[in-house]
C-alpha cells in the first residue's frame, strides 16, 4: 500500500507542476524527477492502467516542454548576446 500511495502522490504532483507558469513548471519537472526518478525506476509505480496512460501523457508532454523550453531559453541569450555586442560598439 505504501508503494501506491507513493505512485499516487507522484502522479498527483506530475499533474500540478504541468499547469505551473513555464519558469516554475521547469523547475517543478527537475525536482519532481529528482524526487521520483533518480532512486527508482520508472517500472516501480503502482497504478493502475489508466493511471499509467495518464503518467505516460504528462510524462511524454513534459519532456517536450522542456526541450522546447531550453531552446526558447538558448535563443533569448543569443539574442541578449547579440544586443550587448551592439551596445558594446
Amino acid at each position: 500500500m505504501e508503494r501506491r500511495d507513493w505512485s499516487l502522490e507522484a502522479l498527483k504532483r506530475l499533474t500540478y507542476v504541468d499547469s505551473l507558469e513555464d519558469e516554475l513548471r521547469a523547475e517543478g519537472l527537475k525536482s519532481w524527477a529528482l524526487t521520483y526518478l533518480e532512486t527508482t525506476e520508472i517500472t516501480d509505480f503502482d497504478l493502475t492502467h489508466e493511471e499509467l496512460l495518464k503518467l505516460r501523457e504528462l510524462f511524454f508532454k513534459n519532456a517536450n516542454f522542456l526541450f522546447n523550453y531550453r531552446e526558447d531559453i538558448l535563443t533569448e541569450l543569443k539574442t541578449i548576446s547579440n544586443v550587448k555586442k551592439f551596445l558594446d560598439k
